[in-house]
């Protein structure tokens, strides 16, 4: 881990933390989702370093050693994209790839769409493209941990209860599961992690520290803004279609299939009249945080799907 270098720029108004390493000609771009930051895709920076590429993986703005958002009630994801954008002008970079988890992937698509002249490829573990429709989950239950957040304030007085390190422990247990976090009547989403509940044995207690020591820093109200908080931006673009090579990993035991219709889009393979070049590839066992849990064959995915793409550009 010693040999990922740091730094930070300033990037239209916020001072970014970025994580770096390897020197290859090629640079890979990683978003992170929630509760997460750049510390996440250590196991895939190190990787693709190795395997000849440049990985470069930021603190999105609002978290980690980032700063937050100067005007936090305008947060979006458009913020992620020109923050990318930024990053690469910054490090003098025509076009990359770009690695995106959970909501990190919304922005790497995005980019693919708004400025396909500067992705060479997508990969996005868990997500797949579709064309946002705000009432897609009106039909779960009140208890929804995404409504329940959006909720002015409900999130901070559930997670006030606990220190920062616990409250950190208890998302990431609940996002492992493959049940979609869902409160009962009367109860928080906290609640629904009993202290007993072990660990995920794939991270470690040193990598717990980490996540919490960013967290303290941050706190989870920035982080929070985008993607729960605020309400997301009208989608515009008629008739999208990703044109850039797309390598989609599923997790078999990912919450996010059982969201409605996830799972039928992507196994039909609906997603593909939206993606004009589409892999598809499954880890039945994978959880939302693969990347962590099975990183050796997350990596080979990925590193295979860069070389692919290399040798055909």
């Amino acid at each position: 881990m010693d040999q990922i270098q740091h730094k930070h720029i300033d990037v239209r108004g916020v001072n970014l933390h970025v994580a770096e390493i390897g020197t290859g000609s090629s640079v890979v771009v990683f978003l992170h989702g929630f509760p997460e930051i750049w510390y996440s895709w250590r196991h895939q920076m190190i990787a693709i370093a190795g395997a000849g590429y440049r990985a470069i993986a930021p603190d999105l703005r609002g978290y980690g050693l980032s700063g937050n958002h100067p005007e936090p009630e305008k947060a979006s994801f458009n913020d992620f994209v020109d923050d990318t954008i930024a990053i690469l002008d910054s490090f003098h970079i025509d076009k990359a790839f770009l690695i995106g988890k959970d909501f990190g992937s919304w922005p790497v698509y995005l980019l693919s769409l708004f400025h396909p002249t500067r992705v060479i490829g997508v990969v996005s573990l868990g997500v797949p493209f579709f064309v946002p429709r705000p009432q897609k989950f009106r039909d779960l239950p009140e208890g929804f941990y995404i409504s329940r957040w959006k909720e002015p304030g409900r999130a901070e007085a559930d997670f006030s209860r606990f220190d920062v390190k616990t409250v950190w422990r208890n998302i990431y247990i609940l996002f492992s599961r493959s049940e979609i976090p869902i409160a009962e009547k009367g109860k928080e989403i906290m609640d629904l992690v009993d202290p007993s509940n072990p660990f995920p044995p794939w991270l470690t207690n040193e990598d717990l520290t980490t996540y919490a020591k960013a967290y303290e820093k941050s706190g989870f109200s920035s982080p929070m803004q985008v993607p729960y908080t605020r309400l997301p931006e009208e989608f515009t673009i008629e008739n999208p279609k990703v044109e850039v090579p797309v390598l989609l990993i599923v997790g078999g035991k990912d919450y996010f299939l059982k969201f409605p219709g996830i799972e039928d889009y992507i196994t039909s393979e609906k997603v593909r009249d939206y993606v004009a070049e589409l892999e598809i590839e499954f880890l039945p066992e994978g959880t939302h945080f693969m990347q962590e849990q099975f990183p050796d064959k997350v990596n080979q995915l990925i590193v295979n799907f860069l070389d692919k793409a290399c040798s055909i550009k």
